[in-house]
């Protein structure tokens, strides 16, 4: 199995799960707990990933705040939105503008 492959597996496994111990990984993927480490060290330049250390390989993590599959709007269309709201006088149009500014606009971080 190639790396990419591989690496492709880890992810499909961790946008399901969210987290994975480094064990269950090569096990599943029939390599070394290293290659293993090798391949997250690799994602983590392209994916928000968090790493844990353990007595029992550690493990691997998204971030909590990773959503790949959710889209957002960009800073024209959040623009545009606004002053829609803005100058919309119907209640209900407000209301529909702003569900979708709270749904699509992206989440910001509260650190």
């Amino acid at each position: 199995m190639s790396p990419a492959e591989r690496q492709e597996l880890i992810m499909a496994t961790l946008r399901k799960e969210r987290s994975a111990k480094v064990s269950n990984l090569a096990n599943m993927l029939g390599c070394s707990e290293r290659t293993v480490f090798r391949d997250i060290e690799a994602l983590t330049l392209s994916f928000p990933l968090e790493t844990s250390p353990g007595r029992y390989s550690g493990g691997v993590k998204l971030a909590d705040d990773y959503q790949p599959h959710r889209s957002t709007l960009g800073p024209e269309q959040i623009l545009a939105l606004r002053s829609a709201v803005k100058s919309s006088t119907a209640p209900q149009q407000r209301l529909a503008l702003l569900s979708i500014l709270d749904q699509f606009s992206p989440r910001q971080r509260t650190n």
